[in-house]
């Protein structure tokens, strides 16, 4: 991709304190002159930067650099003698699929080459109006990571945290030990942060962060860096910024600094998909739904009828998951996924693949990858993967290439690897689970956590959060896998597939279960990517969220979703183009309830809108909104 390339000019100032005098410090300002990242040194010769929004600091003077030890500080410098190249950078990435069709790469940035006591450093900067990015390579070869974020005052801040709840809101002196990122932070009422790293290498520990109690710091936890050959690249780290939460969703930021693709991924098809793990013991009309091929020829059936992409088998086809003798291409029903992966290519529906780490790690995983190709297997969802977190990450990359290579799509579940926006490299890496499933315990996932989540786990990248279930009756189902009742409303349910973003939204339920509700099937069904736009129309962490996408088609669809809260919500339509369009509206009714009555809901069509209209809804607790405008 072609990119132009200019020498830019910048600002040259002093500093106080522990900054050393005699040394001027570098600044890198974003295209938009808000956002200036600066660099120096302390009296002690240690690599120091700052960030600063709108001339105000956001994260105060914070070491940067590498030690010989964890419990050393960074290595000294010698900033008098640095290389500099600042440079500016103006491109237009058009991705194969993501939250928009175009995306601006316009950012100011420089690259230090800094000698030191132990040998050079590289350091590259930059800024973009969307936020920094800093990283440090060419490293002696076993070396720990001290890079400090001093955040410059007690801001509020919300954090990934596994299969369960986020962490937060949390006064930053209120942390006390481990945080995994993605961390968001409110620094004002309109200004967030978003903390995280991108171009996370295959020979990289994934960052997690260190706090102490009263204190506004957060370290990263130093691993040791080992196994690699010539020149260490490390992660780019990531401070995003935005004036509401809704800018952090719909940056394209951490993409961005990852590499481009290399070769053909035209065949990588996001969109919907349907899921055999949760229909297993449903029952409608006297039928039986199980994990079984006449169950798979139904859904395959409705897939094609609704315009969806595919099917995902979920585990045990093959035999037990965890057990060592489970042959991932010659298992238990092995003959009937190649027939229904046959009968699907008829249908023009693919079909995706569980393999547990257990057959993943006791088979030659590229001989089944390979096998999977053959059968003509459009995915691969890859479960329980073991390992410490680097060799978790050496493993998934490892895993994403050979899939690329196999023409398989790929979702990784049970504590993955968090996103880093890989999917910029690797178009076939659509989804992982990085959230709480929300079938998987109502004592766990609550209408808070959906709202919490879009605003974190979703700002790193695309996440496989299972929603759209609509047995939403009172009492449990009949389900075989955790049968609880699910915290959430009808029209709630299919807003959040279309609020969550992923290359493969993964719908848990039985056709006729969608089919009960026409005019949420046709929301659902017009969720065609890839999107053309997305925009995050109005939201707060752990409140509420509303969501527009253009699908491929040009329509327009809103999904808007509340925590415990009922609420209602005015939406302007000035996103959308010239002329006069038609918007269906499906609410939650004057009734619905979360935990006492989910399945009601209103249905308004036929009303005529323009660019200058404002449709007015209701949010029933734990309940959502769908429009859709041709």
């Amino acid at each position: 991709m072609k990119r132009i390339l200019l020498l830019a000019a910048f600002a040259v100032s002093t500093f106080l304190c522990q900054i050393s005098a005699q040394v001027k410090a570098y600044e890198v300002k974003s295209p938009d002159k808000k956002i200036c990242f600066s660099l120096n040194l302390d009296i002690h010769q240690r690599l120091m930067y700052k960030i600063s929004v709108d001339g105000k600091d956001v994260v105060d003077w914070s070491a940067l650099g590498y030690a010989s030890n964890p419990d050393e500080t960074p290595f000294s410098l010698d900033i008098n003698s640095i290389t500099r190249r600042p440079q500016k950078s103006k491109d237009i990435w058009s991705p194969l699929w993501g939250k928009r069709s175009e995306v601006n790469d316009v950012f100011n940035w420089m690259s230090f080459n800094i000698p030191g006591n132990v040998g050079m450093l590289d350091l590259d900067v930059r800024v973009y109006n969307e936020g920094v990015a800093f990283r440090l390579s060419a490293l002696p070869e076993t070396v720990y990571e001290k890079t400090e974020f001093n955040f410059a005052d007690d801001y509020t801040a919300w954090y990934y945290n596994g299969e369960r709840h986020n962490i937060g809101p949390e006064k930053l002196s209120d942390a006390n030990g481990e945080r995994l990122p993605l961390m968001t932070i409110k620094a004002a009422n309109d200004l967030y942060l978003g903390l995280h790293e991108a171009d996370l290498k295959a020979d990289g520990w994934p960052m997690r962060l260190r706090s102490e109690s009263g204190s506004t710091k957060m370290s990263i936890i130093p691993e040791k860096i080992s196994d690699f050959k010539g020149e260490y690249i490390g992660a780019w780290r990531v401070l995003m910024v935005g004036k509401t939460p809704g800018d952090l969703v719909d940056s394209h930021l951490l993409e961005l600094l990852n590499p481009e693709p290399q070769g053909d991924f035209s065949w990588v098809k996001p969109g919907v998909y349907l899921w055999d793990w949760r229909i297993d013991g449903a029952v409608w009309e006297g039928y039986h739904y199980g994990m079984n091929y006449d169950s798979w020829t139904r859904m395959i059936d409705f897939a094609a009828e609704q315009g969806f992409q595919g099917l995902v088998l979920d585990a045990n086809w093959y035999g037990p998951e965890f057990e060592k003798d489970s042959d991932p291409t010659k298992g238990d029903k092995a003959r009937d996924v190649q027939r229904i992966i046959q009968y699907g290519k008829e249908k023009g529906v693919g079909v995706w693949l569980y393999l547990n780490d257990v057959a993943g790690t006791n088979y030659p995983i590229e001989e089944t990858l390979a096998q999977y190709e053959e059968w003509g297997a459009s995915g691969v969802k890859y479960g329980f993967m073991n390992g410490n977190p680097q060799e978790k990450n050496r493993k998934t990359q490892e895993i994403t290439a050979l899939c690329a290579k196999h023409h398989l799509m790929i979702d990784y579940h049970d504590y993955p690897v968090h996103p880093f926006g890989q999917m910029r490299t690797w178009p076939n890496a659509v989804t992982r689970e990085y959230c709480k499933a929300q079938l998987d315990g109502r004592q766990i996932f609550q209408p808070k956590t959906f709202v919490t989540s879009a605003f974190v786990n979703m700002v790193a990248g695309p996440i496989d959060q299972n929603n759209g279930f609509l047995e939403l009756h009172q009492g449990r189902t009949t389900r075989k896998d955790n049968n609880q009742e699910v915290p959430s409303t009808v029209t709630g349910e299919i807003a959040r597939t279309l609020i969550t973003w992923s290359g493969a939204t993964v719908i848990p339920d039985i056709p006729e279960y969608y089919q009960k509700y026409p005019s949420l099937l046709e929301f659902l069904s017009a969720e065609k990517q890839p999107w053309q736009e997305s925009i995050t129309l109005a939201g707060e962490i752990g409140e509420y969220i509303v969501m527009a996408r253009q699908n491929r088609d040009g329509q327009w669809l809103i999904g808007a979703a509340t925590n415990e809260d009922e609420r209602e919500i005015e939406i302007p339509l000035s996103f959308l183009g010239k002329g006069k369009f038609t918007a269906t509206v499906n609410t939650d009714a004057d009734d619905t309830h979360y935990r006492t009555n989910r399945e009601t809901f209103e249905t308004r069509t036929g009303i005529s809108v323009t660019s200058k209209s404002t449709i007015k809804i209701r949010l029933a607790p734990g309940g959502g909104a769908c429009i859709l405008i041709k």
